[in-house]
């Protein structure tokens, strides 16, 4: 039996990936060791591992984060001044917004519609 899914991104300095995920997005550290990092928010994880060799250019690493608060989380977003793909209603019925963090995964939070 499955009991949930984490995500594995690749980041190249964890130090700007912590003060990203950390101090902009309001996740919390939950483990830190030599190549591997840990992170939460609410009861949704994150790990991320060193590849200290990625392009950023030509990265993929791509997640889907569901939430009941959009408009929430997407109004903290913006008064950080982060840089954002906009909110919006897409065919899927989903409101959606992107951001890139400093490894260029792209993170999109989603909430259900109609």
């Amino acid at each position: 039996m499955i009991s949930s899914v984490i995500p594995k991104l690749p980041m190249r300095n964890k130090i700007e990936t912590k003060n990203f995920y950390i101090n902009q997005l309001g996740f919390k550290e939950i483990g830190d060791y030599d190549y591997y990092l840990m992170l939460e928010k609410g009861n949704f994880e994150i790990h991320f591992f060193e590849y200290k060799d990625l392009n950023p250019l030509e990265n993929y690493g791509q997640i889907y984060i569901r939430t009941e608060k959009i408009q929430e989380i997407y109004q903290s977003i913006i008064s950080k001044n982060i840089k954002v793909h906009p909110l919006e209603r897409k065919p899927w019925k989903q409101i959606e917004f992107s951001v890139l963090d400093p490894d260029h995964n792209l993170i999109t939070f989603g909430q259900s519609f109609g």
